[in-house]
């Protein structure tokens, strides 16, 4: 049993759950924690999916009774198939454009110095949105059953934002949606719900293209890291509504631009290879 890298799957894992639903780039987050704990490659990114999809049951777990509603009323209840519909119209989007750019993008934009600009940028977009009184101004849409198709397709195009590293799918779905009219409760449910089709399509695509790296010598680090994520993003989910409910994204708006400004201040004083 190699200790080490199960200290490194569990390591990625917590970063993997604690990221994944905050506003602050859980890839940007790995692509910065891989490389310095030198855990890269194609079997590194294999292992970013395993541990997204902990991130997926987490979410499941937390709103079952929620999802199980709204999937057993499909046939009867029109609020349930609004649901699932403004989640199908939502995904829509970033799959396509997913599609059409996601290998260019990852060949050339997967990187730490692209993170800490996207890091820096958005940051600076949150804290314009929060100070600008833009975030819960005439709100619209109170909760996430009261959305519309049109409210649904907005956030999936924000979501778009995504594809760039360290942009933050979360983020941008969350507060695009603040901005589209939904309150801030609303948006980042509905950022969670969102996160199960994305995340699920992403992993089974990614699995299904690097299965030839699927090894049963790997199930222990497979294990450590989705159990870990699991755990931190359950955590995370959790502590976040009720966050929400009483703070704006200031903090993170803050912590995205300080950790950027940390990133390109060690990578041009050569403290840290960020570019190796």
């Amino acid at each position: 049993m190699d200790i080490p890298l199960l200290l490194k799957a569990a390591i990625l894992g917590v970063v993997e759950g604690l990221t994944e639903f905050l506003p602050i780039s859980s890839t940007g987050h790995l692509i910065l924690a891989g490389q310095l704990l030198g855990f890269v490659g194609e079997k590194a990114k294999l292992f970013e999916i395993v541990i997204q999809s902990g991130a997926i049951f987490a979410v499941c777990v937390e709103y079952r009774q929620r999802l199980w509603g709204a999937f057993s009323g499909i046939a009867t209840d029109p609020q349930a198939r609004r649901f699932w519909s403004n989640l199908v119209i939502a995904f829509m989007p970033l799959a396509v454009l997913g599609l059409a750019f996601g290998k260019v993008i990852k060949a050339h934009l997967f990187n730490a110095i692209t993170v800490a600009v996207t890091f820096i940028l958005g940051g600076l977009v949150i804290l314009w949105v929060e100070r600008a009184g833009r975030a819960g101004r005439a709100v619209r849409v109170a909760e996430v059953e009261d959305m519309g198709p049109l409210d649904a397709l907005k956030l999936g195009i924000a979501q778009t934002f995504a594809l760039l590293p360290g942009t933050s799918r979360s983020g941008a779905t969350i507060i695009g949606g603040m901005l589209f009219g939904l309150s801030r409760k609303a948006a980042t449910e509905f950022s969670f719900f969102l996160a199960v089709p994305t995340l699920v399509a992403a992993s089974v695509y990614s699995l299904y293209k690097e299965r030839a790296l699927l090894s049963i010598d790997d199930i222990g680090m497979w294990a450590t890291g989705f159990i870990t994520a699991f755990v931190s993003a359950y955590a995370c989910v959790r502590w976040l509504i009720r966050f929400v409910s009483t703070h704006d994204f200031k903090p993170f708006a803050w912590y995205r631009i300080v950790f950027g400004v940390v990133v390109l201040a060690t990578w041009q004083l050569g403290w840290v290879s960020w570019t190796s």
